[in-house]
């Protein structure tokens, strides 16, 4: 038996990255897993990598409507949900003075404002005994420069965790997040960072690496399923030691 056999599991932004990387991992637990994302391109790729494992489903996770729409699909169903892995964020990077208003509305949009709209609309649909993981990020805790949306949106996400916990006990239902370091995923490639960068962040992780989505994704598992049965409004840190020693 798999750790979540038989669980309905949502993951958002589930085409590339940590959330491909989870949604193959759940499944082979035994879940039943849909996936969110909305590009076209990373879905019909994903649909492909994912037949027969997964669900993809075109949804903008920063959506009021969509995520509406996607809380009725599930509720018609009447199956319940087990586990939300919200996933789905964006990245906006450069200095305060430069950055523009939409960069940072857009981070709050879809990194705060739209795991808030999971959280309210799926919550009446989760089981008991259920989760809820938050990818949030090691920069909810630093001054890195350049990162003032992004820190500022995952410090506010990391903060919901924790309200989202009190609030969700007596339902049964746990709310935990991951918060990674430097990950290889195709988001980082896309950022566009100089190589000196990544080396510079590499020279301040004792580990000498970043991480892959495939950790994250076992850190998610972990606190989706009845190992983490007693953990609750907590964050677990994949960053190499880069925040830690």
């Amino acid at each position: 038996m798999g750790k979540l056999q038989n669980k309905v599991v949502l993951v958002t932004g589930g085409t590339t990255g940590i959330g491909l990387a989870a949604a193959r991992l759940f499944a082979a637990e035994g879940a039943k897993v849909t996936v969110t994302g909305t590009n076209p391109r990373s879905v019909e790729a994903a649909r492909k990598e994912l037949e027969g494992i997964a669900e993809v489903v075109v949804s903008d996770a920063g959506s009021s409507a969509d995520i509406q729409a996607l809380a009725g699909r599930f509720a018609a169903e009447g199956t319940g949900v087990d586990v939300l892995f919200l996933n789905a964020g964006v990245a906006k990077f450069g200095p305060i003075t430069s950055l523009d208003e939409a960069a940072f509305d857009d981070s709050f949009r879809i990194n705060v404002r739209g795991p808030w709209l999971y959280i309210k609309h799926f919550a009446p649909l989760l089981r008991r005994g259920g989760a809820i993981v938050v990818n949030s990020s090691i920069n909810n805790q630093l001054g890195m420069p350049g990162s003032s949306a992004y820190a500022a949106s995952k410090a506010a996400l990391r903060s919901i965790v924790r309200v989202a916990a009190a609030e969700l006990s007596e339902s049964g239902i746990r709310v935990n997040a991951v918060s990674p370091g430097p990950i290889e995923t195709p988001l980082h490639d896309k950022l566009g960072f100089p190589a000196s960068f990544a080396q510079a962040l590499i020279a301040q992780i004792p580990m000498r690496r970043f991480g892959t989505a495939d950790e994250v994704a076992k850190a998610a598992l972990f606190l989706a399923s009845d190992d983490a049965s007693y953990m609750t409004g907590e964050e677990i840190v994949l960053d190499g030691g880069m925040t830690r020693v």
